[in-house]
């Protein structure tokens, strides 16, 4: 997650979308006062800053009406103002309105099956690629990489002024860049967490017709929100 004070401008990092790579990127390009959350595992050259210090939880604690307090008094204590992945409600919550409203907003979205297989490569991978597909899915939603609620509110209103899609990721971060005045010469020249995928077969010709449909089910709200057809 971003907040570019030098830019004005507020990156909300979804899953699977080439979230690390923007923010290494961002990162030599942005301001030592912007903020930045830690990669785990770290990517170089990023420079995680200011994302740890106090603030009001309060109207936080009364919009939820107490549900997390332990863990919003754990976050508290330990400084956890913003991390990796946190969604754009908590970010609202945790910076003034003005600067919420006048900066401009983005989140990355990606094809729900596309999605799926290069969270799944990345899943079996970290287990000794000792994991089938049909395992993964079967897991359950939960390890999924559902990104809506991280950029929209609680009646599923987008939060952010733009979200681009992963499939012309270059193309619009292109447009982003240029109307925020950072430089940009039409490629990020990071990849990072790529690794994990042995295979770049087209999930169309990966998944089978039941796995197909498990994924519509998991899927189908941001299949909705995005048009996404297979």
């Amino acid at each position: 997650m971003i907040i570019s004070h030098q830019y004005r401008f507020i990156f909300i990092k979804t899953k699977k979308t080439a979230g690390t790579s923007l923010e290494v990127f961002l990162s030599q390009q942005c301001d030592e006062n912007d903020v930045f959350t830690p990669i785990f595992p770290h990517v170089e050259p990023h420079i995680a800053r200011n994302y740890s210090s106090l603030w009001n939880p309060i109207p936080e604690w009364i919009q939820s009406r107490g549900q997390g307090a332990k863990a919003l008094i754990k976050s508290v204590m330990n400084r956890k103002r913003f991390y990796n992945h946190m969604p754009a409600q908590l970010v609202r919550n945790r910076i003034s309105k003005k600067i919420w409203d006048s900066y401009y907003k983005f989140a990355v979205e990606r094809n729900p099956w596309d999605k799926v297989m290069s969270h799944y490569h990345m899943i079996n991978g970290r287990e000794d690629h000792a994991l089938s597909l049909d395992d993964y899915l079967q897991r359950g939603s939960l390890n999924y990489c559902l990104n809506y609620p991280l950029y929209t509110d609680q009646q599923g209103k987008p939060m952010i002024d733009r979200l681009v899609k992963y499939e012309s990721l270059n193309d619009e971060l292109g447009e982003i860049f240029d109307q925020l005045d950072i430089p940009f010469d039409g490629t990020l020249s990071v990849k990072a967490k790529s690794g994990h995928r042995k295979t770049r077969k087209n999930y169309r010709d990966v998944l089978t017709q039941q796995q197909k449909e498990h994924i519509d089910a998991a899927f189908a709200k941001e299949i909705e929100m995005h048009g996404y057809i297979f």
